[in-house]
């Protein structure tokens, strides 16, 4: 095995040199034999740790054949394939994060806390939620002997402040709106107090003229909203199709895209929503 320090003199004294990080340091003895003694203790101490890697790594590859060989791209895409629908959507999204670019192709069992603590330094929030489900899910597939990091060492995760919009940063939405199907669909949203993708698949077979009710299922909650409607809310639903959906273009668009044009309306009127 290649010896990691070599030795070299300096003025009277003996150095080491590091071949993996160019670190250089004294030896503190001027006598050679001293410190060759002192640089074979430096070799012992370093090749001990990586000679019992290499063992671990024999019994595991005895196992699993492509433990070695298996890297953070390898679990990305295999985490991607167990999902479905908007959830799929949201991880083939997270992959892409140019800070996993730092271990993308690092194989999953070199893989130290240095590497990690790199990657949540370059990402954002959405990279610490991630790289933790990440990090989960090969632990659940034997993928990865032991955690990378302890629960305790792991960054708090900190979202933004998020609360709703208010009635007066409503009404300077609808005005500043010129899409009338997106003005009645931001409007139906208020009145009903339901999200984006609620409203989105409401149908007018949802709509109750003659107990004057709108019934629909949260997505969210999983749960069925019935919201009893008044004779303004009666007025916007008279505006729009008597049959199918309500929003025939604006509800075909992704809620990602969906979400981004809100941002957008909340912007125009200098909202902070």
């Amino acid at each position: 095995m290649k010896q990691r320090f070599r030795m070299f003199r300096r003025g009277n004294y003996f150095w080491s040199h590091d071949g993996q990080t160019g670190k250089q340091e004294t030896l503190h003895t001027k006598d050679k034999a001293t410190g060759r003694r002192l640089l074979h203790a430096k070799n012992e101490a370093h090749q001990q740790p990586v000679f019992n890697l290499q063992i671990a790594r024999t019994y595991l590859a005895a196992s699993d054949p492509e433990i070695v060989k298996r890297t953070w791209q390898t679990a990305m895409n295999e985490i991607v394939r167990t999902k479905r629908d908007a959830t799929r959507v949201r991880w083939e999204r997270a992959i892409k994060d140019h800070a996993f670019d730092l271990i993308r192709n690092l194989p999953i069992l070199e893989t130290r806390s240095e590497h990690f603590l790199k990657v949540l330094h370059e990402g954002t929030v959405s990279t610490n939620a991630f790289l933790r489900k990440l990090h989960n899910f090969t632990l659940d597939m034997n993928w990865l002997p032991w955690p990378v990091l302890a629960k305790r060492h792991w960054p708090k995760i900190e979202y933004g402040e998020k609360r709703g919009v208010t009635g007066e940063e409503h009404q300077k939405i609808i005005a500043a709106e010129t899409n009338g199907e997106r003005r009645a669909f931001y409007e139906l949203c208020w009145h009903l107090g339901a999200a984006q993708s609620d409203v989105a698949n409401l149908t007018a077979e949802d709509v109750d003229w003659k107990d004057r009710i709108v019934g629909f299922f949260r997505k969210k909650t999983k749960t069925v909203s019935l919201v009893r409607f008044d004779s303004e809310l009666a007025e916007l639903l008279k505006t729009l199709p008597q049959s199918g959906r309500l929003f025939p273009k604006f509800g075909q668009i992704r809620e990602a895209h969906r979400a981004t044009e809100f941002k957008r309306c909340c912007r125009r009127v200098s909202s902070p929503c």
